[in-house]
């Protein structure tokens, strides 16, 4: 779904069931004054992306590439300086 469909509102209100059909294989973005404002998507790809925002694990439950992705991960160089205020922690 890498391609985007910009049309204007008025544009869209004239030819409604063309742009559900074109949603059902691309975003369809919908612009009023030159600024996009809203994007209509197929409902298969609604429902991808709010089964994706609310996948919640439990700790021990988590999938292992996700703990191997966790257990591999580096902090940003950028960072390092943090690493000097937990030097001398103790629980």
């Amino acid at each position: 779904m890498a391609n985007l469909l910009r049309v204007t509102s008025t544009e869209f209100g004239k030819e409604v069931g063309h742009y559900q059909e074109a949603a059902l294989s691309q975003p369809v973005v919908i612009t009023r004054n030159g600024r996009d404002r809203t994007v209509m998507i197929s409902a298969e790809e609604y429902h991808r992306l709010m089964r994706r925002d609310r996948q919640v694990f439990a700790s021990g439950e988590l999938p292992d590439d996700m703990l191997d992705a966790i257990a591999t991960s580096e902090m940003d160089p950028r960072h390092s300086a943090l690493d000097n205020l937990i030097t001398d922690w103790k629980p």
